[in-house]
């Protein structure tokens, strides 16, 4: 292994997996910096945890080769196991259990010894805030203490590559914020977090994202390069009243590819945004809407990934079954 290869926390090449005829992760590359926070994301059924499942050395890959933390996930799956955190939207507790009782049952699962469980005990309790609770039942703890209890108990035995599959799912806003202070804090010490979220806004808060489509990655850069070089249309932002009614008036337009509800407006993805911008403020204006604002804008992340998978099902006709 070279110098560069140890600086990669996940190297995967060609990853697949089949069940039966149907490929559901077919021949995917893509690598993860020690360090890095890389959000992995797609639709349900589009792979997502079929691959975690892989890296996490549950699942043997059916072609493909991959190392995680250093080791190879075809002969070294028990190894990965022992030095990744791993989760999920469920949390992995023990509803019946309390806190403490939580921290000490993992703490024997990651066979931790007795001065060290001690001290890390301390450390998970303090860092999800739960000193006044450490006593408590888990079933009677708010989402936030759940999820920060979880994270505190998948990386209780101080992993360098923690997966988190959908970490935030259900959780109020300002819980989520605090748990992503959490992740960039882990970040800057070191470790690497590989995560999925369908939560467009904490997709931002990653270093670098790939997007994962009918078994396939269809893309992959850091937030801001996937929303200014990859998207080929431009995306026009229309504040107007009435945007539902005025939505129909815009798809009529030449040129305009496609319209959406965007928070209190629309975002029109046009062929060409200089003559699209004069083209839907003369429509609204003959219809009788009054405007805000109609400007071109640099797309969002949701933008780029609707534009990217409507291009992949206008290129290819749906994934078939394959023969062996």
């Amino acid at each position: 292994m070279d110098f560069e290869e140890k600086e990669k926390a996940v190297v995967v090449k060609d990853l697949e997996r089949r069940f039966g005829r149907f490929v559901a992760v077919n021949r995917v590359t893509f690598e993860v910096s020690r360090g890095e926070i890389f959000g992995f994301l797609g639709p349900n059924g589009a792979g997502k945890s079929t691959t975690i499942r892989m890296l996490c050395g549950i699942l043997a890959p059916t072609g493909g080769t991959g190392r995680v933390a250093g080791f190879d996930i075809l002969t070294q799956p028990e190894m990965i196991k022992a030095h990744i955190g791993y989760m999920s939207q469920k949390f992995s507790l023990y509803e019946d259990l309390t806190v403490e009782e939580n921290i000490d049952f993992y703490g024997g699962i990651y066979r931790i010894s007795r001065e060290k469980k001690r001290e890390r005990k301390e450390w998970v309790i303090e860092m999800a805030g739960l000193k006044e609770r450490r006593h408590s039942k888990t079933a009677v703890l708010s989402g936030g203490w759940k999820q920060r209890l979880a994270l505190g108990c998948a990386i209780l035995h101080e992993p360098p590559v923690i997966f988190l599959d959908e970490p935030t799912s259900g959780v109020d806003p300002i819980s989520r914020r605090q748990f992503w202070d959490l992740i960039y804090e882990l970040s800057g010490g070191g470790v690497t977090i590989f995560v999925t979220t369908h939560y467009m806004d904490e997709a931002e808060y990653c270093d670098r994202l790939a997007l994962i489509y009918r078994g396939e990655l269809i893309a992959s850069g850091t937030p801001e390069a996937l929303k200014t070089k990859l998207m080929k249309e431009d995306v026009i932002e229309v504040l107007c009243e009435r945007p539902q009614d005025a939505m129909g008036e815009v798809e009529k337009i030449t040129g305009i590819k496609e319209v959406a509800l965007f928070g209190k407006g629309l975002h029109a993805v046009a062929e060409d945004g200089e003559t699209a911008v004069p083209a839907i403020h003369e429509t609204l204006k003959e219809h009788g809407y009054q405007m805000e604002r109609i400007e071109k804008i640099i797309p969002s992340l949701e933008d780029v990934f609707v534009s990217l998978i409507e291009a992949r099902d206008k290129a290819e006709k749906p994934q078939k079954e394959v023969r062996r």
